[in-house]
């Protein structure tokens, strides 16, 4: 899961964008476009059974990470880009709600949904899966030093741990912001205090994911990165075996249960969509058993789906954290932007 913000929107990418939507795909082929974000991933096979199914092939419409997906989707709500979007999180659903870009649809599945993960009462937006924003630790770097690693958010700011942590920036990334929402949860009204420490023990601050992990932390495959601590996700560890060639026998990085925040992503039917009755289609068959026991090995997310079967590889080297750090959406929609404002005063100063 790599999530950047962004707030550009090209007219480029817009006229390109409504042109394939109004194409039907060719053909007079029947399609259903989905609007989702950079990190949307599904098995071809899947995808056919779908069509297989219904008779509709999916056009997955790639828009960005996942705040520009969703501004897009917000600055285009009277001529939407698609008939569903995929990948707005609990960061941000109060936006997407707010700017009502989604149609009222209740699929029968939301009843085998994991009740934690319905955190939309109006019927708008469906939970397809979630994810642990969470602390990462190298195994490798604090092993050749003897040294036992974090064991809490409050061993980040001890002067062991100094110079070690990377961060992304709330202002530019969902998984900053699902870090610096872990610190109001901790610490509540305090939050910025701990910022402030976080800030004297030398935490490095970048944009966004794929900088931190791949660019500076240490424990990421085949980076020259020198901090043995990053903000990723608890997913990340399954992530380095199974890519890793040959594969390990134990994870490379470590994640830190008590420092994880509940990150879940929705789906919903655009308002005015050209094919509604087809994105409700889409939206019941992402709620599948085919669909949610695909996406942990597409996307390295749990299945929203209570009993889906997870793949070897997550069984063995993640864990589903027993008690994630969360807030309520509206807690978040009411106070996003003041956290952003206040946290870039104390941290960027």
């Amino acid at each position: 899961m790599r999530r950047v913000l962004t707030l550009a929107l090209t007219t480029t990418f817009v006229a390109t964008a409504l042109a394939a939507c109004s194409s039907g795909g060719g053909g007079g082929a029947k399609t259903v476009t989905l609007v989702t974000h950079d990190s949307f991933a599904a098995s071809k096979s899947v995808l056919a059974a779908f069509t297989a199914q219904t008779g509709y092939k999916v056009r997955v419409l790639k828009n960005g990470d996942a705040g520009a997906a969703l501004n897009q989707v917000v600055l285009t709500k009277d001529a939407p880009l698609g008939d569903a979007f995929y990948g707005v999180d609990n960061t941000f659903l109060t936006r997407a709600l707010d700017e009502k870009v989604f149609d009222v649809y209740r699929p029968k599945a939301l009843a085998s949904v994991t009740p934690s993960l319905r955190l939309d009462p109006t019927g708008h937006a469906t939970p397809v899966d979630f994810g642990d924003v969470c602390i990462n630790w190298d195994k490798k770097y604090y092993g050749a030093r003897f040294v036992v690693p974090p064991r809490s958010l409050e061993d980040l700011t001890q002067p062991r741990y100094k110079d070690q942590l990377v961060v992304e920036n709330p202002a530019t990334s969902s998984t900053g912001l699902a870090f610096v929402a872990a610190t109001v949860a901790k610490y509540g009204d305090k939050w910025l205090d701990y910022w402030d420490r976080l800030r004297a023990n030398g935490v490095r601050v970048v944009d966004g994911w794929d900088q931190a992990y791949d660019g500076e932390f240490s424990g990421a495959a085949g980076s020259k990165g020198t901090r043995p601590l990053v903000v990723s996700y608890a997913s990340s560890p399954p992530a380095e075996v199974y890519f890793a060639k040959p594969q390990p026998t134990t994870a490379p990085t470590g994640s830190l249960d008590s420092s994880c925040f509940r990150q879940v992503e929705f789906v919903g039917v655009l308002h005015g969509a050209a094919h509604p009755a087809a994105a409700r289609k889409l939206i019941d068959f992402m709620l599948s058993r085919t669909f949610q026991a695909d996406m942990p090995l597409q996307m390295f997310v749990y299945p929203s789906v209570t009993g889906t079967s997870l793949p070897p590889v997550f069984t063995k080297f993640s864990t589903v954290t027993p008690d994630p750090l969360t807030l309520t959406p509206a807690q978040i929609g009411r106070e996003r932007k003041q956290w952003i404002e206040q946290w870039t005063a104390h941290v960027l100063r």
